[in-house]
């Protein structure tokens, strides 16, 4: 969003000549953006003017649900919900301000089985199942208020071991509220048995990583510092930042890196 506040931010890699991934078990199956409840109607037009095919699907827990997939086959979901607090939509944008993202709605994991998965989300992180539906299993997260509060669990026993690569999601993150918080979080991981990296510095947060019992990649980020530590918030999406250490190799790397074109407003 316009503050890059945490639950609105999703990162790509640029990777040239990368195969296609695998869709299946042991990762993300959908990433789900939040979108206004009248907006429906809005994306489904703008997305064939786009040329991008996109389905309405059948409501789920009662939401109206747009899925499509994006050039490297990442699958994306629109889903009309109810507004949430927490994101600030971007004022300047080709996509009028009552139309735009929310911020992350959730994401679907495809798993082999879900109950240990399950057990983690409610026993360590505090989640709680609010819905099921056939094989899906809805949990959100202990705040009521917030974007990027759902995650839910598809149990696919006869599905085939998925495969990351180029059009997949390689991790999703969890917010920590700072330093302190995150160094516990890992300690209570390691206690409980999890391989949990050492903590990293991603200039704008820091990061520790472990994989969850289906195979998925979790992070716990840091919302600090956050994407206003090297510039302002009216300069948040104009310029090419990198991090300190590579500021010497900045010509090389703007060099090699595709041109991204925003879209102008209208």
């Amino acid at each position: 969003d316009a503050r890059g506040t945490p639950g609105t931010i999703l990162t790509f890699f640029s990777w040239p000549g990368a195969r296609r991934g695998v869709r299946g078990t042991g990762q993300i199956e959908a990433t789900a953006f939040a979108i206004p409840p009248n907006s429906v109607g809005y994306w489904l037009d703008r997305l064939k003017e786009q040329h991008v095919p996109a389905e309405k699907t059948s409501a789920r827990f009662g939401e109206e649900v747009l899925r499509f997939a994006d050039p490297d086959g990442l699958l994306i979901e629109l889903i009309a919900s109810s507004p949430t607090a927490g994101s600030e939509p971007w004022s300047d944008s080709s996509v009028p301000v009552e139309h735009s993202l929310r911020g992350f709605h959730g994401v679907s994991v495809a798993l082999e089985g879900y109950e240990q998965t399950a057990k983690l989300l409610t026993e360590t992180f505090g989640y709680r199942l609010v819905e099921q539906s056939g094989n899906r299993f809805r949990f959100a997260a202990p705040s009521e208020a917030g974007v990027g509060r759902i995650v839910d669990l598809l149990c696919t026993p006869d599905g085939s071991p998925g495969r990351v690569a180029a059009g997949s999601v390689h991790h999703i993150a969890f917010r920590a509220r700072d330093d302190e918080e995150q160094r516990n979080w890992r300690d209570h991981l390691v206690e409980l048995g999890y391989n949990v990296s050492p903590i990293m510095d991603r200039t704008y947060f820091h990061s520790i990583y472990f994989r969850e019992p289906g195979g998925v990649l979790f992070e716990i980020a840091t919302d600090p510092p956050g994407f206003t530590l090297d510039e302002t918030l009216e300069e948040l999406g104009n310029n090419l930042r990198v991090p300190p250490w590579l500021e010497p190799t900045r010509s090389e790397i703007e060099e090699i890196l595709p041109a991204i074109k925003v879209p102008a407003k209208r």
